[in-house]
């Protein structure tokens, strides 16, 4: 039987097992802009939105509550809502993250089982190598290729100091794996442009040891982006980390009159780069050839220099003259460098 009401009933607690279970549904969030993450800063995150539009701005966002763990990164395409004026003070919220087109990872070592997100949505990986000062790395070199490959994403090396060693050595090291390969001088300013002809109309992210120019190269690029550059350290040979944290810089249109520049991110400097989140076959699947040889291979086949009856070293043998032969030669010993690089310490 209903009984009356009185004053008391607003205190007093409903029973948790009689109370109306929480809802899991989320909004939808239709009235949400997209919007692409050029900044991370303690948990605030820095957007463009309407990018190459006409009401392209920046605003300043938080991560919605429901997005839980999800990791936002640099590069990532989000849906935001909220104040999205970019007025100061103003701060929107992320309430999604978009699919993404490629995701580059590391590791710290080749045991460590956390994946550590570096760029997401990036087309290239750029290598910044100095030929001298500090040396050239090739193991480190090796372990980006494999990361982007296995990202699916194009990779292009750029070599740094050309006045103070040749390029040749790296060159013939890198060209057979579909590298390409862009050379620059620090007595030769202009040489930065070759590199902004191959970053025009994409988003590339830059990667390299500290000290090899990395950020000396930004500030070509963007002359607005005033990032730190520091020196290397003449006993240990290595440099000082410069950039603190990974952000998207805009490339300015080039004299051609590009409509979309493209983007860069600058990331802090490395000193390991771990892949043990990469697995041999989604490496072989960068290389279309090998890939397709690899198919008459045994089953658990490791594709190393040492594997019984593998396909790889009849792929070579079948070469229809020495000119052939050769050049598959020096693809198959290239790629197998790669598969051991996974393991090598650099």
């Amino acid at each position: 039987m209903a009984r009356d009401r009185d004053e008391h009933d607003r205190f007093t607690r409903p029973s948790k097992h009689g109370s109306r279970p929480r809802s899991k549904q989320r909004p939808e969030h239709a009235d949400a802009v997209a919007a692409m993450v050029t900044g991370v800063d303690r948990g605030r995150y820095t957007l463009v939105v309407d990018d190459g539009g006409p009401d392209e701005r920046e605003i300043l966002a938080m991560k919605a509550r429901e997005l839980g763990r999800t990791r936002t990164v640099v590069g990532d395409r989000v849906d935001v809502v909220g104040d999205t004026s970019g007025d100061d003070g103003s701060l929107a919220r992320i309430v999604r993250v978009q699919e993404r087109t490629s995701v580059l990872r590391r590791t710290a070592d080749d045991t460590d089982p956390y994946e550590r997100i570096v760029v997401a949505n990036a087309d290239q990986l750029v290598v910044v190598t100095a030929l001298a000062q500090p040396e050239p790395r090739t193991g480190m070199i090796d372990r980006c290729v494999v990361a982007a490959y296995d990202a699916g994403m194009d990779v292009l090396l750029c070599l740094t100091k050309a006045d103070l060693a040749s390029p040749d050595e790296l060159r013939d090291l890198y060209e057979p794996l579909g590298v390409e390969v862009v050379v620059t001088r620090r007595d030769d300013p202009a040489s930065a442009e070759e590199v902004r002809r191959h970053l025009q109309d994409r988003t590339s992210v830059l990667v390299g040891h500290s000290g090899v120019g990395k950020s000396t190269l930004i500030n070509a690029l963007v002359p607005d982006a005033r990032r730190a550059t520091g020196v290397v350290n003449d006993v240990t040979g290595r440099g000082r980390h410069t950039s603190t944290s990974a952000v998207a810089l805009r490339l300015p249109r080039s004299p051609g009159g590009h409509e979309h520049a493209g983007w860069v991110v600058d990331t802090p400097g490395v000193r390991s780069f771990g892949l043990a989140h990469v697995e041999t076959d989604r490496l072989l699947h960068a290389f279309e050839d090998l890939d397709e040889a690899a198919q008459e291979c045994p089953r658990g086949c490791t594709h190393a220099a040492d594997a019984p009856d593998c396909a790889l070293d009849d792929w070579v043998a079948a070469a229809a003259d020495d000119e052939t032969r050769a050049t598959r030669t020096v693809r198959l010993v290239s790629f197998r460098r790669l598969l051991g690089s996974r393991t090598a310490t650099v």
